[in-house]
């Protein structure tokens, strides 16, 4: 007889013997409860304590979530100056990232908003996100210096998905990310 064949037998004898002195659902039930507190034990230490309340706070330099101008889901958000399309905090996104499942485009348009907060004009990136169906929710259309298609990279009404690599060219929703403070010479 193999070491195998003995192994075997052995399993064999202490489940028939663990299943005559426990039911089913007693020992998938301690088991379950193994489990949650092992994986509860190793996640006790990612706990998002203060995320809620951190949402609710405005970040250095943004106005209140309250208002207008500081609401990334509405048109009047002060980032959205020269805007053209749906708002990705409202396709599942958030105002500097992409809804899961599309890719943001390499390819930019640039604005210069005006923070309310600190009176200051900032650079901001418009990034379309691309490779799903169009969002189709939260649609706005801003055209705060935008410029005439002659200088493509501050015109909103160009499809900047034909520089993605894997989404093609179909259109989701639109990011917009701070580059900078804004000089003079880039106003």
């Amino acid at each position: 007889m193999g070491l195998q064949d003995r192994i075997d037998r052995w399993l064999g004898g202490a489940s028939r013997q663990l299943a005559r002195k426990t039911s089913r659902r007693g020992f998938l039930a301690r088991v379950g409860g193994l489990g949650v507190v092992t994986a509860g034990a190793s996640a006790l230490p990612l706990l998002p304590v203060r995320r809620a309340f951190a949402q609710r706070e405005p970040a250095p330099g943004e106005p209140a979530p309250g208002t207008p101008q500081g609401d990334p889901n509405a048109c009047e958000y002060w980032r959205y100056c020269s805007i053209d399309g749906f708002l990705s905090s409202c396709c599942g996104g958030t105002h500097r990232s992409c809804p899961p499942g599309t890719e943001m485009s390499a390819i930019t348009w640039v604005g210069t908003c005006r923070n309310p907060k600190d009176g200051k004009d900032y650079v901001i990136s418009y990034n379309d996100c691309c490779g799903k169906d169009t969002c189709g929710r939260c649609f706005c259309h801003r055209n705060e210096g935008d410029k005439p298609v002659y200088l493509p990279q501050r015109s909103n009404d160009i499809n900047w998905c034909m520089g993605t690599r894997e989404a093609g060219v179909i259109y989701n929703s639109t990011v917009s990310i701070v580059i900078g403070v804004a000089t003079e010479d880039e106003r």
